[in-house]
């Protein structure tokens, strides 16, 4: 499910409303800092040189897009194929963004969908800062999970160094994680991952409380997975992963 172009959609998001997708990856295979066994446009590919547009070419995909749409959106979402931050001219590209939706839709949100790996670059750092949205993941508390569910390029990332990158926001960002089970890959054999037992979600409460996020999103599989033994959380058992969180007077959205 790769997006072939810079500029993508309108898309109805479950969680951010009528959203006008920004790729500032390649168009033609996904390149990701992390390489996640959920994730819908498949695993990352291998390549010396990737080709990724220019900040002028973002800007002029974006104005003409801007320009043609019969209906504003509600936000301007750089996500599509792998991680936006990576981009070397992020921090220009989001300026030129926020010109832009202040001339044609002064309304809509600029949000990011990240998963907080580049953060200790101070040029992403101020970048994001400017964001409405930074919407930053972490799928587990404990090391082993992060690692099978997330498959860092960086071996050596810890969900410690991830926390300490987020506290930096001092709360002022949304939580994203995405529940799951089942069986993946594991170095040359296979593991079993299930990050909503007790053990997990311990974990996952004391990261969420060192870092105090403004909002929290959680979120289950809706579609098809490079991993393909993958089982979809019920929606009783995410109500009920929320809970504590919400008697604690966090903002939680459930998309189950």
């Amino acid at each position: 499910m790769l997006f072939d172009s810079i500029i993508y959609g309108p898309i109805h998001s479950r969680r951010l409303g009528l959203s006008l997708g920004v790729n500032l990856m390649p168009t033609n295979h996904k390149l990701c800092s992390f390489d996640c066994v959920y994730c819908e446009i498949g695993w990352n590919t291998p390549i010396s040189h990737p080709l990724l547009p220019s900040r002028e070419d973002v800007a002029k995909a974006l104005e003409k897009a801007l320009q043609e749409l019969e209906q504003q959106p509600d936000v301007i979402t750089f996500s599509g194929n792998g991680e936006p931050t990576l981009h070397p001219d992020f921090e220009g590209i989001i300026a030129d963004t926020f010109a832009l939706r202040n001339r044609f839709c002064p309304k809509a949100k600029v949000s990011v969908l990240s998963n907080s790996t580049q953060v200790v670059r101070e040029d992403v750092f101020r970048a994001l800062k400017q964001c409405d949205n930074r919407i930053m993941k972490l799928d587990s508390g404990l090391d082993r999970t992060m690692q099978l569910i997330d498959r860092p390029v960086n071996e050596q990332l810890t969900v410690k160094a991830i926390i300490e990158r987020l506290q930096r926001f001092e709360g002022d960002f949304t939580l994203q994680t995405c529940f799951l089970r089942g069986i993946v890959p594991d170095g040359n054999g296979e593991a079993k991952i299930d990050n909503t037992t007790e053990e997990e979600l311990i974990a996952w409460y004391q990261a969420i409380d060192s870092m105090q996020p403004k909002q929290i999103m959680i979120y289950v599989i809706d579609r098809k997975t490079p991993c393909e033994r993958l089982e979809k959380i019920p929606r009783a058992k995410m109500d009920e992963i929320a809970a504590p969180l919400r008697q604690k007077g966090y903002d939680v959205i459930v998309s189950a």
